[in-house]
């Protein structure tokens, strides 16, 4: 089973949650299923989310949609991104 880290800066947490969850439908249909958000200890705009990848194809085609720049800006998405794309042992 695949699995997707995103590691991510943020302006303000609940506004990245609010942008976060309205996207969840869409998520689903691009192969994406349960999701952990985690939160750094020291610093609660770090946020982590750990994604089980359903369709890798169509995760990653959602991960590289033009469209993103503008959604993580609506986010408050502060830099890029780190992504780690993990298979399960």
């Amino acid at each position: 089973m695949p699995y997707l880290i995103v590691k991510h800066k943020v302006k303000d947490f609940n506004q990245w949650l609010a942008v976060f969850e309205s996207h969840a439908d869409a998520q689903k249909e691009a192969g994406f299923g349960k999701v952990q958000i985690l939160r750094d200890y020291q610093d609660p705009n770090t946020v982590i989310c750990l994604f089980k990848v359903l369709d890798i194809v169509k995760a990653r085609a959602f991960t590289q949609a033009p469209d993103n720049a503008s959604i993580m800006e609506q986010a408050g998405i502060i830099g890029t991104p780190k992504a780690l794309w993990l298979e399960e042992l």
